[in-house]
């Protein structure tokens, strides 16, 4: 075993702290990274604080994890030492169902999560530490050209927005708006830009247009001021929404076109409620999303590259990791805190 330092919770209501873990040796399939950064994801606050009541401790949360390849097993074909490699949510799944044969990992019902999960008979830690062990089928090539620190993020905040709009077909004459403009709402306008679509982004207030013109938007709907809303009724072909906090649902869906789609992407703890006159009234299509298998996780971060496109990010050292929960959760970061990891050694 590989003793490691690391972050954890060690329960719902304390701060994370200073932690050793283990990490298994690499066996025949596996690779062994040096973590240099792990994205805070606001999933990794939820579970932390067991708001999901799911959360198992100690918890070493993080699972936008980017580093180098340290070790490979013997029958290692994919991956070399010196590697710039990324794991994303999930590391281990059946491979026998239906969603794991067709590449869809993310939904097969014995999928091993990055952290606060089990693999076997295993509980497994995430990226707030300094190496990790993962078979190579769960490992992801980080190609060049994108900042390192600033991938991170992409290994959950790019493939949870890049999944829902490449399924729904954003794309040129496609009118895309993103509700949000968070860690992973300022991906999701991102990516639609690249992929040429017209991009709206949809907040509460006045306050986001700045950024979001920055960001590349074409357009900015305060939902406060009712003439704006009024501009885009029956406007978008597809809505992303972000938001994992209470929100008007219905003043969201009663700006989707005939036929269009409103794919819900944040977590609201409490839920959603919205009038299914919305729905059936207009022939809309209410749906939800979850991050991408490692095929479509590899073509994303490749999408990226290739479109330089890259998460803006806060870097952080470890010890500051209580604080910026505490500045996520008032929504104080643009957009992404990132771990420096090397700060755990």
């Amino acid at each position: 075993m590989l003793s490691t330092n690391a972050y954890a919770a060690l329960s719902a209501t304390t701060p994370l702290e200073p932690f050793e873990i283990e990490r298994r040796e690499p066996g025949e399939n596996d690779v062994l990274l040096d973590i240099k950064y792990c994205g805070i994801c606001h999933s990794d606050l939820h579970q932390a604080r067991n708001e999901w009541q799911n959360s198992t401790y100690p918890m070493v949360p993080g699972h936008e994890i980017v580093g180098h390849v340290t070790r490979v097993g013997s029958a290692v074909t994919n991956f070399k030492v010196g590697d710039t490699v990324g794991i994303g949510c999930f590391v281990n799944s059946c491979r026998q169902c239906e969603p794991c044969k067709r590449g869809e990992e993310q939904y097969c019902k014995n999928t091993a999560f990055t952290y606060n999960s089990k693999d076997g008979d295993s509980t497994t830690y995430g990226g707030y530490s300094t190496q990790i062990t993962v078979d190579q089928k769960y490992l992801l090539k980080v190609p060049a050209g994108i900042p390192l620190d600033a991938a991170a993020p992409l290994l959950c905040a790019g493939i949870t927005t890049y999944k829902p709009l490449k399924f729904w077909g954003a794309g040129p004459g496609k009118k895309v708006a993103v509700v949000g403009l968070g860690g992973l709402g300022h991906m999701a306008v991102k990516i639609a830009k690249a992929m040429e679509a017209e991009v709206t982004v949809l907040s509460r207030s006045e306050s986001k247009r700045p950024a979001a013109v920055a960001l590349g938007a074409d357009k900015y709907v305060a939902m406060n001021k009712p003439e704006e809303v009024a501009s885009v009724a029956e406007y978008f072909d597809l809505i992303v929404d972000t938001v994992s906090a209470e929100h008007d649902i219905d003043a969201v869906l009663s700006l989707i076109k005939i036929g269009g789609t409103m794919v819900l992407v944040g977590v609201p703890p409490e839920g959603v409620k919205f009038n299914a006159h919305n729905l059936i009234g207009k022939r809309r299509v209410f749906a939800g999303s979850m991050i991408g298998g490692i095929a479509e996780t590899q073509e994303m971060l490749d999408f990226c590259a290739a479109h330089k496109v890259a998460a803006d990010i806060e870097l952080i050292d470890i010890k500051d990791v209580n604080e910026s929960f505490e500045r996520m959760e008032r929504g104080d970061v643009k957009y992404r805190f990132v771990i420096d990891c090397a700060t755990l050694k």
